[in-house]
């Protein structure tokens, strides 16, 4: 039976590089997949972009292509990366540069695009359309319209299996769905089509995609399994053994730290799910309920018992907009007495607002090593601790406003309980809010088109 092996090489803009390449050096890997993408992400990108038509893509793809590419080229393995952004024909050029100084070509580079709808959302809207808030229910984007910053949606792996069967050697995507970087390889090895006939196979790759897409994090980082990991220091990347049944085994760079069982590989499956049994996808939708998991051997777990929907007719989309500012501000706080100087500054801060007639959207005050985490729901024990730290952040509709907490959280330098010591003072920063929500599949222009390099 046909088996094809594919790994994953970060889980996230600013992801550790070196598990990447010791996966291409030793892993046995046919294809890694590098999900550099978060939902904010293509909204911070998109305004990269506006002040410079050359960015708006990750700027990590060129230093991690000079790390990589030396030593995938060589071993014939395929790269497939999100880090294209906003802007994934400039990234590919950017790459194309890397190749051309290394001397690693001739090399084709797929570039898939198309995700991003901003420019077309009104004409979507004339038909009829309304993209309505998945979290809120608000029926349009009337009231936030003129502030959007990007529309981008989630696209499947159409593209990536056409750039794969044009022969590209690695594909550079913009905004796919985290799991399409790992269902395109799979679907174009295996020859799986988007018909009746492949509903399981598909729901199987959008699972496999599903446990790795976020790389450390099935291989014992951000685990219950911490304790049992080894070495997580030198955590290793997984890897996914994937047979052309469907069926597949997870399993980690060789000689690598971490821990692969069934444990870490159940707490990924649940990770961002709302509904086990509709994991809704670009590509297909998975039935997580009744998936098989057995340990096969030491850092090896077999995933089998797939099943799954048709694709859905709508496709997520992902709206940023501008709303408002943030200010930030800290102090730490000593002994003797540190929760009752907190206690001090909460009220000292609360009271400066008021004179100063700051009006804010939402305002949080927490007590680091106290109630930072469970806020309300955690009981603040009445006791000396050693040291208390206060976090104050206020979201307000202007940068002055916003200002405010900055420096009234400064003065508490002076004006504070004595001991009371303060890092660098936090810059304001824009908001940037997601509105989540659907497109009809048919409105999203998807298009790919191959760069060679000679």
């Amino acid at each position: 039976m046909k088996q094809v092996n594919i790994g994953s090489g970060s889980a996230y803009w600013g992801d550790m590089l070196e598990p990447a390449v010791e996966m291409a050096e030793r892993g046995n890997v046919q294809y890694i997949g590098f999900d550099h993408l978060a939902e904010l992400t293509m909204a911070l990108l998109n305004r990269m972009k506006l002040k410079n038509p050359e960015m708006g893509y990750i700027p990590d793809i060129i230093p991690w292509m000079k790390k990589l590419l030396p030593v995938t080229v060589p071993r014939g393995i395929k790269m497939v990366t999100d880090a294209g952004g906003a802007n994934p024909l400039q990234a590919a050029r950017e790459v194309k540069k890397v190749i051309k100084d290394l001397n690693l070509g001739p090399m084709k580079i797929g570039v898939v695009s198309g995700d991003d709808v901003l420019p077309y959302l009104d004409d979507i809207r004339r038909q009829g359309f309304k993209f309505t808030n998945l979290d809120t229910g608000e029926e349009d984007i009337d009231r936030i319209k003129e502030n959007i910053v990007a529309a981008n949606a989630y696209t499947g792996a159409d593209e990536i299996i056409a750039e794969l069967k044009n022969g590209a050697d690695m594909i550079i995507t913009g905004r796919v769905s985290d799991n399409a970087l790992y269902v395109g390889p799979l679907m174009y090895e295996f020859g799986w089509e988007y018909t009746d006939a492949y509903v399981n196979q598909i729901a199987a790759a959008v699972t496999i995609g599903h446990i790795i897409e976020c790389a450390e994090c099935v291989t014992g980082g951000m685990s219950n399994m911490w304790k049992a990991s080894e070495r997580p220091w030198e955590i290793g990347f997984p890897i996914v053994e994937v047979f052309e049944n469907g069926d597949a085994i997870v399993t980690k760079t060789p000689d690598s730290g971490g821990i692969v069982n069934t444990w870490t590989v159940k707490e990924h499956l649940l990770y961002e799910v709302i509904d086990p049994h509709n994991y809704l996808m670009p590509d297909g939708i998975a039935d997580f309920s009744a998936i098989k998991l057995e340990d096969v051997g030491f850092n090896r777990v077999k995933v089998s018992n797939f099943s799954g929907k048709k694709r859905p007719d709508t496709l997520k989309l992902c709206i940023g907009y501008k709303d408002g500012y943030i200010g930030e501000g800290m102090v730490l706080l000593p002994a003797p007495d540190a929760l009752e100087k907190a206690k001090f500054c909460d009220k000292w801060l609360r009271e400066r607002f008021k004179i100063l007639g700051v009006e804010f959207e939402e305002l949080r005050i927490d007590y680091i090593g106290v109630n930072t985490l469970y806020g309300e729901a955690g009981e603040i024990e009445d006791k000396d601790y050693n040291e208390v730290g206060i976090r104050v952040a206020g979201k307000a509709r202007t940068r002055q406003e916003a200002e405010t907490v900055r420096r009234e959280a400064t003065h508490l330098w002076t004006m504070g309980p004595i001991g009371s010591s303060f890092g660098t003072p936090m810059k304001v920063r824009p908001v940037i809010k997601l509105w989540p929500t659907l497109v009809p599949r048919e409105a999203v222009r998807t298009e790919s088109e191959l760069m060679e390099v000679k």
